[in-house]
């Protein structure tokens, strides 16, 4: 085992180069991973290179980590010359293995930006680190700016005939889109409510898809069987809501458009209605089969109280769907959204009436300010659907006489309590 600084330096520089060897021998690599070994009991490399999986060696990294650490600090303070290739392999070593370094992320992107570096490349080494930590908020906020800069790259007419991007830019959106969402998956499943990764999911809807009412679909599907595998995990049902939300905003929004130049008697293409015709939505089954999906994780999944709370948001958005929203409804565009995160679960439909009722008392006008909490909170919702909320009474008196989890009778009791401020 190396002692001294020269022979560390040898040893460093050797497992730097076995490392980019590696990728140019398998450019698929998948997945990389340590490999637990207290000490070099063998004279050869600490990388693994098995298919497509990347192995290091444990013992090297208090060696190799502290080493590409303090080179590029070197560099950056420029009392170390490096060229373009010692940083893409001294950068690529050190965010594989820590990958929440902010300055190896900005010396990748002044790369991109000189055209030394395929931004395509950083989204594969970004995939490759989340498959060791994939809540690194570095790594996530670095590959949102990577899709910003093909984003732009995209809406260049001149930069197909260039030769950069390859594939038509629809079809390149589209092939994005999709490895994100494979991405988010992936790390979303390796990390329990991983926040970081189901935000990126949003951000890459609102962004990249621009809110496209069939990704948006396509996404409410998918997701699906992924909760019902992971009925524990709040940040994957906040995105489900998000998405529930956002149909019902971007659906009003297209009748919206359509009822404005109806009134305007624009002539109609016929050719461009049939290419840009948006899928037709029935957003009242969606919710109804968003509930019955909580039904049936409930039953299957007792004393879960992220399925109640989903269970309770979906409700509440097919409660003001129910003949109160139509034709007036509030919504925010998707450059108004842009920049959301799970937190912004606000997007939804609303009548006069509840528009008025979500206000915060006291704010706009002085002779509410008297009121108190708990009229605050009682004012928040319009009149309540009886007939929904008979069943909602029904659902519960079902799960009370039938359950034996404390959990659940407990969740079923607060469920049915918030019910009943509906009604009040």
């Amino acid at each position: 085992m190396a002692e001294t600084s020269e022979e560390v330096a040898v040893l460093v520089q050797r497992v730097v180069k076995d490392i980019t060897n590696a990728f140019r021998r398998n450019p698929h690599i998948d997945e990389i991973g340590l490999i637990p070994c207290p000490e070099a009991r063998y004279n050869r490399s600490p990388i693994v290179l098995v298919e497509n999986k990347l192995g290091v060696e444990s013992w090297c990294v208090k060696f190799l980590l502290p080493y590409v650490h303090n080179k590029l600090l070197l560099y950056r303070t420029r009392k170390q010359w490096l060229n373009k290739d010692e940083l893409i392999d001294v950068t690529c070593t050190l965010l594989l293995l820590n990958p929440d370094f902010t300055t190896a992320w900005n010396v990748r992107k002044e790369l991109i930006l000189s055209g030394t570096l395929s931004p395509i490349k950083d989204l594969h080494l970004g995939k490759l680190a989340l498959t060791k930590f994939p809540k690194s908020p570095e790594t996530w906020i670095h590959r949102r700016w990577v899709l910003q800069q093909l984003s732009q790259e995209t809406s260049l007419p001149s930069s197909v005939a260039k030769g950069n991007l390859g594939p038509v830019p629809e079809e390149r959106t589209q092939r994005l889109i999709q490895e994100e969402m494979e991405v988010c998956s992936e790390a979303a499943g390796r990390y329990p409510s991983n926040y970081n990764a189901w935000s990126h999911r949003i951000w890459v809807l609102q962004n990249v898809a621009k809110l496209d009412l069939k990704i948006l679909l396509d996404e409410l599907s998918s997701t699906k069987h992924w909760a019902s595998m992971h009925v524990s995990d709040h940040s994957g049902f906040h995105y489900r809501q998000f998405l529930l939300k956002s149909l019902i905003s971007q659906t009003a929004m297209d009748a919206s458009v359509l009822q404005h130049n109806s009134l305007k008697n624009e002539p109609k293409d016929e050719e461009a209605t049939a290419t840009t015709e948006e899928p037709r939505i029935n957003l009242t089954q969606l919710l109804e089969e968003e509930v019955e999906f909580c039904t049936d994780l409930i039953n299957s999944y007792p004393g879960h109280e992220t399925l109640w709370c989903h269970r309770r948001h979906a409700f509440y958005l097919q409660h003001h769907l129910n003949g109160k929203c139509p034709p007036n409804v509030t919504h925010l565009s998707p450059a108004d959204c842009s920049g959301g995160t799970l937190n912004d679960l606000h997007l939804i439909p609303a009548s006069p009436q509840l528009s008025q009722a979500m206000e915060v008392d006291g704010l706009n006008d002085s002779s509410k300010q008297g009121y108190s909490q708990e009229t605050k909170r009682l004012k928040r919702t319009p009149p309540p659907d009886p007939v929904g909320l008979e069943m909602e009474h029904r659902f519960i008196d079902q799960v009370l006489s039938t359950c034996r989890n404390v959990e659940q009778a407990r969740y079923a009791n607060a469920y049915r309590k918030w019910l009943v401020t509906l009604s009040q």
